[in-house]
């Protein structure tokens, strides 16, 4: 098997292991790993192809957590359909944005991404939460106006957006943790789909590489949740130090494109 086939499924399987081990984040490393393992000369094919294999992993962590009533469905309807509508919006703008620069500024979404990851905090949250006709003049503002945000920045940048989807549900329905990383799956689901699309029809994905990309994430996938009941008692030290690993990595990335 050539090298680089043997990268793509490497750094799949790299991903995969991060999403499994800590669940979440690990999306965001798909672009670097595509341009500076993988070798992906353009950073718009590179975004193109996570975008897909970002997507098919959310939709099948998706269907375990619909197993396990996780989602409050209405609530992620309306984010994820609003949201879509920005990923549209954000992935026509990526297609446009110089490839150089715009890896500069992925650089500097990895730094912000691992502070996020460093400050988050879990929050119980009202599992009562419900969007019925008596709380859509509240809910339904807050989900449209995150969602449309979340999403054009996910369209952009070609991630899944996870990392931005929980806080944008929380903050706009003030829903439990658990229930939050289950609805936002729908909208990372929809949002890398959507963007997906768009860099399709332009010719920007690689669908060899989605192919490996997505084989690879899944036997890492499979490692990773193994390993997460191993090292669950560690899972916030690994977190931080993920959290690290992307910052650094972001760093290396901005001073890539800088100079």
């Amino acid at each position: 098997m050539p090298v680089h086939d043997l990268s793509a499924i490497f750094s799949g399987s790299l991903v995969g292991l991060m999403l499994g081990l800590i669940g979440g984040g690990g999306s965001i490393l798909a672009v670097p790993l595509l341009v500076y393992v993988v070798g992906v000369s353009s950073p718009h094919v590179a975004i193109g192809t996570s975008a897909v294999a970002v997507a098919v992993s959310a939709l099948i962590s998706l269907f375990a957590h619909v197993r396990q009533g996780n989602i409050k469905w209405r609530c992620a309807s309306v984010f994820a359909v609003s949201g879509a509508v920005g990923a549209a919006l954000g992935s026509t703008l990526g297609k446009q944005f110089d490839g150089e620069r715009l890896m500069v500024l992925f650089g500097v979404l990895m730094v912000v991404v691992a502070g996020l990851m460093v400050v988050r905090r879990v929050s119980s949250g009202d599992i009562n939460v419900r969007l019925t006709l008596l709380s859509a003049p509240k809910l339904m503002p807050l989900l449209l106006g995150y969602g449309v945000l979340v999403g054009m920045l996910a369209g952009f940048f070609g991630i899944g957006g996870g990392f931005l989807v929980v806080p944008g549900i929380i903050a706009a329905t003030g829903m439990p943790l658990l229930f939050a990383i289950g609805s936002s799956l729908v909208s990372v689901s929809a949002f890398g789909f959507t963007t997906a699309l768009n860099y399709a029809l332009s010719g920007l994905v690689d669908w060899w590489l989605v192919g490996l990309f997505i084989g690879g994430g899944a036997l890492g996938g499979i490692l990773g949740g193994r390993l997460a009941s191993t090292f669950s008692e560690r899972k916030e030290l690994l977190t931080q130090i993920f959290a690290g690993v992307v910052g650094v990595i972001g760093l290396g990335v901005i001073w890539q494109g800088l100079f």
